[in-house]
């Protein structure tokens, strides 16, 4: 597998994680769960954080 698929698959998967860590926040507030939103603010901060490095080291569009 060239190094832009893997990336592109690292990538997917944690925005997907994020996107689920904004569901899991949004249901923990509309049901006024303060353990819950806690968590889940925890989770999607966690998610950016380990979107961050996956961004920067991203291969250049040319790397098959």
């Amino acid at each position: 597998m060239s190094p832009r698929t893997v990336w592109t698959f690292n990538f997917t998967g944690w925005v997907l994680f994020t996107i689920s860590a904004l569901f899991f926040l949004w249901s923990t507030w509309k049901a006024e769960d303060v353990i819950g939103i806690i968590a889940s603010l925890t989770f999607l901060i966690a998610c950016i954080v380990f979107l961050v490095p996956v961004w920067m080291h991203r291969p250049k569009q040319d790397d098959n």
